[in-house]
């Protein structure tokens, strides 16, 4: 990967967006986008949509990563202490939280704080051999009162919290590990997608949307809402894929390991793909010699499962980066995995002519 686009991952990564408050990262996409894209339009939930015109207006091809992390928001400050206590803004396992570091988005700027508990040396016997839930979890902002986390930080009630995870390059380059790849890698996959249509003139038969979207942690929401603006004739999610090469996973619970290729997801709880679209996917990635693996998610969804279902349906797949220990402060990622996904994105945007997304359906 090449430094500037290295550079992009690395602010998309470390940019501050939990769900319902992608701002900073929509802006990102945007300045990126504009770059390269025809046109770009926008939902009224803060999703970016980038257009790129191929040789044919039709069939509309849609490709999005989303742009939200998991994250929290505020809901309340201790009267005496100023500690800060969180609800969760989607998927939290409670044992990956104490001791990390978080940062408050305030109406005076960002804040850090750091999520704790009752220190271990006061815990009973029984408290020991008890998993710390959220609710008895707290942030120190490193206030004393109420009245300093309010008045000196600008902390309040509905503020919004994100990890903060300085963003890292190991073995030369070749791995690397942050926050919010989940699904901040997806969003790089797009942009990189329409940095190279234009810049090398890939030549496809069709229109292509890439688009950004928000809330997905939280409901799928801003997947809605493009579906319903793009109206596609065919739809990929960009995502990350659990990686199982890791201990305690059997690979019957997620095949999809690091450097071995992107995922390509056979089903997951909320959508099962198109079959021959699936095919067309795995031929062009065995045509154009392109390493891949066939997963699946059996307890979780992405925005696919909303485009899928868009009109009288539209057919979709996700093709995922395989990532490990999503849903918690840090993720690793294979470069490699990155750039092959965007291979095989290309390639297949190259064969999506009207014939074929026709034959998608047709019995």
């Amino acid at each position: 990967m090449e430094a500037e686009q290295l550079g992009l991952l690395k602010e998309l990564s470390e940019s501050f967006g939990p769900s319902g408050f992608e701002r900073e990262t929509a802006t990102i996409v945007k300045r990126e986008a504009q770059r390269y894209a025809d046109g770009l339009a926008f939902d009224k939930l803060g999703s970016v949509v980038a257009k790129m015109r191929g040789t044919s207006d039709t069939p509309k091809i849609l490709l999005a990563g989303h742009m939200d992390e998991i994250g929290f928001v505020v809901n309340g400050i201790d009267e005496q202490t100023g500690f800060l206590t969180f609800s969760p803004l989607g998927g939290w396992f409670d044992q990956v939280l104490l001791g990390q570091r978080v940062t408050i988005k305030t109406s005076s700027g960002f804040v850090p704080g750091l999520i704790a508990s009752k220190p271990p040396h006061l815990l009973t016997p029984e408290e020991r051999d008890k998993v710390v839930k959220k609710e008895n979890m707290f942030i120190d902002v490193g206030a004393s009162s109420k009245t300093t986390a309010q008045e000196e930080l600008g902390v309040r009630i509905g503020d919004p919290i994100a990890p903060w995870t300085p963003f890292t390059t190991t073995r030369g380059g070749k791995v690397i590990m942050g926050k919010a790849f989940d699904d901040r890698v997806g969003t790089f996959v797009g942009l990189e997608i329409l940095r190279r249509l234009k810049t090398e003139k890939i030549q496809h038969p069709n229109t292509v949307f890439v688009a950004g979207t928000v809330q997905e942690e939280v409901g799928l929401r801003g997947a809605s809402t493009v579906g319903n603006m793009v109206e596609p004739d065919t739809a990929i999610a960009l995502e990350v894929d659990i990686a199982g090469d890791v201990p305690g996973i059997k690979s019957n619970q997620a095949p999809s390991k690091l450097g071995r290729g992107p995922s390509i997801s056979t089903f997951d709880a909320m959508m099962i793909p198109n079959q021959p679209f699936k095919d067309l996917v795995i031929d062009t990635a065995e045509k154009e010699k392109i390493p891949y693996q066939l997963s699946l998610t059996p307890g979780g969804g992405t925005d696919a499962a909303k485009f899928h279902l868009v009109r009288a349906g539209a057919p979709s797949i996700v093709i995922g980066v395989p990532a490990r220990h999503i849903h918690s402060h840090a993720g690793i990622v294979d470069v490699s995995d990155i750039s092959n996904s965007v291979d095989l994105v290309l390639a297949i945007l190259k064969r999506l002519d009207g014939n074929t997304v026709k034959g998608f359906v047709e019995v």
